[in-house]
């Protein structure tokens, strides 16, 4: 029985497809003769009887493995989570578009014990990790798997807001917010923003203004040997949020810094032999992709 012995589950809640993948996994695991976690609450959501329940962090330590069957939302979360102990993840797609969770559940099975038989592609993402300084207290730090945003509370008042990377002035910027994002947070926000998309394997980081006052106020690319620093300006009234991947919120105000630099930790993905980030690219964003001609 090679490969991963101990695997954990994770399940996207509220979504009755969800669930009925979580218990083929439940059915295929066991016969397979492994040794089956799954989350507390997801055990409880789905009612799940005859498993071991554990906490998050709990299956972050005693899992070879954790499968996240749902949305890249949920292994968005379970990746911030997870990452610290080196937990690999393995994505079921049971969301739209899954740019990570790349299995889908007719495939499920093949692709499973394709891979529980040693048959994958073990992949590494470096994450993003954010501090906020507010005089002489800091916060954090946060981890994100795809971006750390900066946005206006007020829906209808722009921001203004200072960038540097290390000790180099970048530019001062007055727009709704900035996007600063690793490569697998490239198909995310900042794509809707007008960013580029970076090959996973790159070591570097885009910063896409959203909705810049000056239209050649563009995306730009850096590397990761320097952090990042935002520094919002403005009146004291002015607030602002942070958000790692959209799900942590923190509160900024007028002279706070954001600090964002490549995390220690990583996040390692588990993918079927055939994994091709391209091929992912032409299917999820419909590229070279139109009417047949004669």
């Amino acid at each position: 029985m090679p490969g991963f012995k101990t695997i954990g589950v994770i399940a996207k809640r509220r979504d009755a497809r969800a669930g009925a993948t979580l218990r083929e996994l439940r059915a295929l695991l066991r016969g397979d003769q492994r040794t089956l976690r799954v989350e507390s609450a997801t055990a409880e959501h789905y009612r799940l009887r005859g498993v071991r329940a554990v906490e998050l962090q709990a299956l972050a330590q005693s899992c070879d493995l954790v499968i996240v069957a749902g949305g890249d939302g949920t292994l968005l979360e379970a990746g911030r989570a997870l990452a610290p102990a080196g937990v690999p993840i393995l994505g079921i797609n049971q969301g739209r578009l899954g740019f990570m969770v790349d299995i889908k559940p007719e495939d499920m099975r093949t692709s499973l014990r394709e891979i529980l038989k040693g048959r994958f592609v073990r992949e590494q993402r470096l994450l993003l990790s954010a501090t906020i300084q507010r005089g002489k207290r800091r916060r954090g730090p946060f981890l994100a798997v795809n971006d750390v945003v900066l946005r206006n509370q007020a829906a209808v008042r722009m921001l203004e807001f200072e960038t540097w990377y290390g000790r180099q002035f970048i530019s001062r910027h007055r727009a709704d917010g900035i996007i600063v994002s690793s490569p697998t947070g490239s198909t995310a926000y900042a794509l809707s923003g007008g960013g580029p998309v970076l090959h996973p394997a790159l070591d570097a980081l885009s910063l896409v203004p959203i909705c810049p006052h000056t239209l050649s106020d563009r995306p730009i690319v850096i590397g990761c040997g320097q952090p990042v620093r935002i520094v919002l300006a403005g009146a004291e009234s002015v607030r602002a949020m942070c958000t790692a991947d959209g799900q942590v919120n923190e509160e900024l105000r007028p002279g706070d810094t954001v600090e964002i630099r490549r995390a220690r930790e990583t996040l390692t993905l588990i993918h079927p032999a055939n994994h091709d980030f391209f091929n992912t690219l032409r299917n999820k964003l419909n590229w070279g992709k139109g009417p047949d001609r004669a």
